[in-house]
């Protein structure tokens, strides 16, 4: 439910800031904003784009938890979208997104909620292929018995 109220609040907040932060600044102030906005985000994406594995495995060894730089990199990668959209409200999300010591609170407050739900359970599959063996003499059979079953 929640979820879904953010969803819906979102474009009426960006309407919002248009209309407010629009008409206080001007026409073309505003479309330089969003256009300036777009632009860093897709610097950011292309950063992380062409920076990603090489700088990954360094920040590995230097944090040593596997998991900090990741978090960090998809955070970067959630600012580089929210920049990209257009908007003032996103574009404010995205910029904080993009300070260090912001998403290392995030990071750090997500992990504790997380460790509060319990433990994650995983389940695993393992494909293959089957056939059906009828139990008989071993002359009966069609094929060879595996080296598996031999003693």
């Amino acid at each position: 439910m929640w979820i879904l109220l953010g969803i819906l609040a979102i474009p009426l907040i960006e309407i919002g800031l248009f209309v407010t932060l629009g008409g206080a600044i001007g026409l073309w102030p505003t479309l330089a904003w969003v256009l300036i906005s777009a632009a860093l985000g897709m610097l950011v994406l292309k950063g992380i784009a062409t920076t990603g594995s090489v700088s990954l495995g360094r920040d590995m060894k230097e944090m040593g938890d596997p998991l900090s730089p990741i978090a960090h990199r998809v955070m970067v990668v959630m600012a580089g979208a929210l920049l990209l959209l257009p908007g003032f409200f996103t574009d404010a999300l995205g910029i904080l997104l993009l300070i260090p010591p912001l998403r290392t609170l995030m990071i750090r407050l997500m992990g504790r909620k997380l460790a509060n739900r319990g433990v994650v359970t995983q389940t695993t599959v393992i494909e293959g292929e089957w056939q059906d063996v009828t139990p008989g003499a071993p002359e009966q059979r069609q094929t060879p018995p595996s080296d598996w079953t031999k003693h």
